[in-house]
C-alpha cells in the first residue's frame, strides 16, 4: 500500500491533500493514510474521527496520520485515539520532514507534533504538476484568516492570513496548463484579503488579472469563495474584461439578516449583498452565485430567517451551502442563547428547499443553449457556469460546445458538438 489521502472540507483541502501525498512520498513513507481533516462543524470533526476508527479496522497493518484544521485545534483529542500513529498541525502537513519519524522509526516523545498557528507568517509556494484524474486543478493563493467571525474556529486552525506571491502562483498555473488542465480555481481560506502582507499589497483582483495575462493559453479560471464585501475594482474589471473568467462566484454570506450579521461579527450587510451581485451581473449578465449560509444561529428568529430564506431568491443564489448552525467551543457565539437544534434542522431545510429551486430554474433556462462544457470524468463535465452536463462519449479533459438538450435531476445533459472555441 502506497500513501493514501482522505480528505474532509473545503477546496483548500483538496489542494494541499495532493502536496501532502507528493511531500509524504517524497519522504520515503509508504502503507500510511493521511487523514486530512476539517473543524468548520462538530459534525466535521465526528466524520473525521470516524474515518480515523474505519481506516484502522480496514488497514490494521497501516500507519494513520491525522491532520488538517481539526487536527490543529483539537490536537489531544485525536492524539488519545489509540487508532492514531501521529498527528501533524497545519503548517506542518505539507513539509516531508514531518513525516520522517514515520519512515525511520524515530523514537516519538509524542505522538502529537502540533505547534502554535498563530505565529506562522509565511505560506509557502507549493508547486505540483497536476491532480491525478482532474480536468480542473485548484491553486492555493492564500491561508489563514485574521477577521473573527464570532462563530468560526477556523483562524485558530489555519492561522493569521498570508498570500502566495504572485509571481509562484503564475508559475504554477503555467505548469498545470503545459500539463493539460482546462481550468484552475483560486483557493484559500481568506481568498479576498489576498496580498495584504505582500509587498505592495496586491490584491486579488490584480492576482486575477495577472494570471489572465500572463497565462495566455489557460482556458478557464475560476474563484472559490470570497468576502464580496473585500472585492476591489480589479477583480470587477477582469469580470468585465476577461470571459476566461468563469461567470460563477461563491459568496461567503451566512445570513441576509443585519442583525445576525451584526452577531457574527460580518462586516457586510444585506443591502452590501443584493448591491455587489447586481454589480456583478451588470457586468457580466449570465453570473451566478451559490452561498454559504448558516440556518439557526443564536438568537436568530423567525423574522430573521425569513429575511434570510428571501435573500435566496432576491439574490438568485443558485448554490447554497447550508450548514444548521454548530456551537464550538472557545467562540463568542457559543456563548450566546442558542437556538433549538430540531429549528436549525428545520431551517436549513427550508433554505436547501429554496436553494433546489434556484438551481431547477436555472438549467430549465439553459435548454437549447450551447455551452462550453469541460469534461471531469468520461461523460461528464460543468458548465462555465458551473452546472454539471452529462455528455455521451466525451473525455475527461475535453472542452466541448454542447447542445443543452434536457434537464436530469443533478443538472443538464446534452450533445457534444465540436471544440469549444
Amino acid at each position: 500500500m502506497a500513501v493514501e489521502t482522505l480528505t474532509f472540507g473545503c477546496r483548500l483541502n483538496a489542494y494541499e491533500a495532493e502536496v501532502m501525498k507528493a511531500e509524504a512520498e517524497k519522504a520515503g513513507l509508504d502503507n500510511a493514510i493521511i487523514i486530512n481533516t476539517c473543524a468548520v462543524t462538530a459534525e466535521a470533526v465526528r466524520q473525521a474521527k470516524q474515518a480515523v476508527r474505519k481506516a484502522r479496522r480496514d488497514h490494521p497493518e497501516a500507519r494513520i496520520i491525522v491532520t488538517g484544521c481539526a487536527a490543529q485545534t483539537e490536537a489531544r483529542s485525536f492524539g488519545d485515539m489509540a487508532e492514531v500513529d501521529l498527528v501533524i498541525g497545519n503548517n506542518d502537513k505539507m513539509k516531508a520532514e514531518s513525516y520522517t519519524p514515520m519512515v525511520f522509526g524515530t523514537p516519538l516523545n509524542d505522538k502529537v507534533q502540533v505547534n502554535d498557528i498563530m505565529s506562522v507568517r509565511e505560506t509557502a509556494g507549493h508547486l505540483i504538476e497536476g491532480m491525478d484524474g482532474r480536468a480542473r486543478a485548484f491553486v492555493q493563493v492564500q491561508n489563514g484568516c485574521d477577521h473573527r467571525c464570532t462563530f468560526c474556529i477556523i483562524p485558530f486552525g489555519r492561522g493569521p492570513s498570508r498570500s502566495v506571491p504572485m509571481g509562484l502562483v503564475v508559475e504554477q498555473i503555467k505548469k498545470l496548463v503545459d500539463n493539460g488542465y482546462g481550468e484552475v480555481v483560486l483557493t484559500g481560506v481568506d481568498i479576498t484579503s489576498y496580498g495584504g502582507d505582500l509587498p505592495g499589497t496586491p490584491s486579488l483582483g490584480k492576482l486575477t488579472q495577472s494570471i489572465l495575462r500572463h497565462v495566455p493559453a489557460l482556458p478557464r479560471l475560476r474563484i472559490s469563495s470570497i468576502d464580496s464585501i473585500e472585492a476591489d475594482e480589479a477583480l470587477y474589471d477582469a469580470v468585465a474584461s476577461d470571459r476566461r473568467l468563469m461567470p460563477h462566484l461563491h459568496l461567503s454570506l451566512q445570513s441576509g439578516d443585519d442583525m445576525i450579521l451584526k452577531r457574527m461579527k460580518r462586516r457586510h450587510s444585506r443591502d452590501d449583498a443584493l448591491e455587489i451581485v447586481a454589480k456583478l451581473r451588470a457586468l457580466r449578465p449570465e453570473m451566478v452565485f451559490g452561498a454559504d449560509i448558516i440556518a439557526g444561529f443564536p438568537t436568530e428568529d423567525d423574522v430573521m430567517f425569513e429575511n434570510t430564506r428571501r435573500i435566496v431568491a432576491e439574490a438568485g443564489l443558485t448554490y447554497l451551502h447550508v450548514f444548521p448552525y454548530s456551537p464550538r467551543e472557545g467562540t463568542p457565539a457559543a456563548r450566546m442563547p442558542q437556538v433549538d437544534k430540531r429549528i436549525a434542522r428545520q431551517r436549513a431545510a427550508i433554505l436547501r428547499a429554496e436553494g433546489d429551486q434556484q438551481f431547477a430554474a436555472l438549467c430549465a433556462s439553459r435548454v437549447g443553449m450551447v455551452e462550453n462544457v469541460l469534461i471531469e470524468r468520461e461523460g461528464l463535465g460543468r458548465t462555465e457556469q458551473f452546472v454539471p452536463v452529462k455528455v455521451a462519449g466525451a473525455q475527461p479533459g475535453e472542452l466541448l460546445a454542447v447542445r443543452i438538450t434536457g434537464v436530469v435531476a443533478d443538472g443538464l445533459v446534452g450533445e457534444a458538438l465540436r471544440e469549444a472555441a
